[in-house]
């Protein structure tokens, strides 16, 4: 899986999650939570939502690594089968 799929399916997690978020206008190096208004379960949600749709384990001690769109694609792409 390529990073541009990637992003595209944290996009469409994050919809999931928050359709009123208008994904096209989010900065990459930003953190999300300062960009979209989530509270903490909600951002759980979107972290367990990536965890489902990607098949990868997200250990609560990563979670503070991802807090940016960039980050969690990198994230992920280590990490994707």
């Amino acid at each position: 899986m390529n990073p541009a799929d990637i992003r595209s399916g944290v996009l469409e997690t994050l919809r999931g999650i928050a359709p009123e978020v208008e994904t096209d206008t989010l900065a990459d190096a930003r953190p999300l939570r300062e960009q979209v208004d989530l509270d903490s379960m909600d951002w759980l949600n979107v972290l367990l939502g990536l965890h489902r749709r990607f098949g990868v384990d997200i250990p609560e001690s990563d979670y503070a690594r991802l807090s940016t769109l960039q980050q969690i694609v990198d994230y992920l792409a280590e990490r994707v089968r």
